[in-house]
């Protein structure tokens, strides 16, 4: 007789890693919903660091976390864009309910807001690489560290594009402390810590001479 027993124990581990999965997607959604409205009915209200914390690290924090946990690149991508979406739909619902629809709740303004979506996304493909055990994972830990670490320099240097006076030294000391720790939480041994660390100095390094050559002139404006 030909031999038809059916192997229950793998039956079980597929069905146990579409749950997760399902659970994984339901999670990025509403955790974007969560974030987007909180984020919306905390505008403008209590001290002024809090809202400049909030936005935009809290929705990175999101999406780093979605990316991080995700079962696969393409379910990196996919739970990614869910959290993001959900949270800017959320956003935009409890801005209309306050009475000011408007698609500048998220970044600051229409630029800023695709900027912002476009960074989520990345953020999260990047968080979902960090996994990774070789120098592609120190690789994509340090771009995530140097993203943040270039944002709160930015934020926190007058004269920069978005350059906030009270940004310091508060929320940019609590940001930039975070963002090293985010740097060495994602590797799994001091080797590659270092070279995380090294690689975010480096990546922000570079990316804030651009920038202050930009600002300066010695680039010039495409507009």
């Amino acid at each position: 007789m030909n031999d038809t027993s059916i192997d229950y124990a793998d039956l079980a581990e597929y069905d146990r890693r579409q749950r997760c999965i399902e659970h994984h997607l339901l999670s990025a959604f509403f955790g974007g919903l969560a974030v987007g409205i909180a984020g919306m009915l905390m505008a403008g209200k209590g001290p002024e660091w809090v809202g400049q914390i909030y936005d935009p690290y809290v929705y990175l924090g999101l999406t780093l976390a979605v990316g991080a946990t995700a079962s696969g690149f393409g379910w990196a991508l996919l739970t990614t864009f869910l959290a993001v979406a959900s949270t800017l739909v959320a956003a935009l619902g409890a801005s209309a309910l306050k009475g000011d629809p408007a698609f500048d709740v998220v970044g600051g303004s229409a630029a800023g807001l695709n900027w912002t979506l476009a960074l989520l996304v990345g953020l999260g493909l990047l968080a979902f690489a960090t996994r990774r055990d070789d120098v592609w994972g120190d690789l994509a830990a340090g771009a995530v560290g140097a993203a943040l670490i270039a944002d709160v320099v930015d934020r926190a240097t007058p004269g920069f594009i978005d350059s906030e006076r009270s940004f310091w030294p508060v929320p940019a000391l609590v940001i930039g402390l975070l963002s090293v720790a985010l740097v060495l939480v994602m590797r799994r041994n001091g080797r590659g810590r270092v070279r995380a660390l090294v690689l975010s100095a480096v990546f922000a390094g570079v990316f804030m001479a651009v920038l202050a050559a930009f600002v300066s002139g010695w680039i010039p404006s495409p507009v």
